[in-house]
């Protein structure tokens, strides 16, 4: 345990999130998205739902502030402009970290594409549908 960390962010998750460099980008996946076979690297916290994780990330990680948008969400087939009770949560988390930007929608398979390019990948055990977010580090200035 440190001081000041959320107890979610073990080890392996906070390698992951200091390796990554500016641009980089992070999965928060639901439990029903493809993680093991996309992740380029993957961290495992089934049992946590997605937006705990989000809170937790975002309670260290800087999001891109170089770019319109740092976070995006799997759009809903066939319903590209409904927005989920779990996106609002994350919006509301990402409010509370002090992200200003939109959570763009990217259409599904656009975002399994944006996912295998990704940094990394943690898999949560998140049961509610299309609760997966993508995060765009950013950077600490001097």
């Amino acid at each position: 345990m440190l001081k000041g960390l959320d107890p979610l962010l073990g080890p392996e998750l906070l390698a992951m999130l200091r390796a990554m460099g500016h641009g980089d980008e992070i999965v928060i996946a639901d439990a029903n998205f493809p993680a093991a076979s996309v992740a380029k690297r993957l961290v495992r916290l089934d049992g946590v739902d997605a937006v705990r994780v989000a809170k937790a990330i975002t309670s260290v990680l800087p999001l891109d502030d170089f770019v319109p948008n740092a976070a995006f969400r799997m759009a809903v087939t066939g319903a590209p402009d409904e927005v989920p009770p779990v996106c609002r949560a994350f919006a509301e988390v990402l409010t509370a970290a002090g992200y200003t930007g939109a959570i763009e929608p990217i259409e599904r398979m656009a975002f399994y594409e944006r996912a295998r390019a990704a940094y990394g990948v943690v898999a949560t055990g998140e049961g509610r549908l299309w609760a997966n977010l993508i995060l765009k580090k950013g950077v600490l200035a001097p």
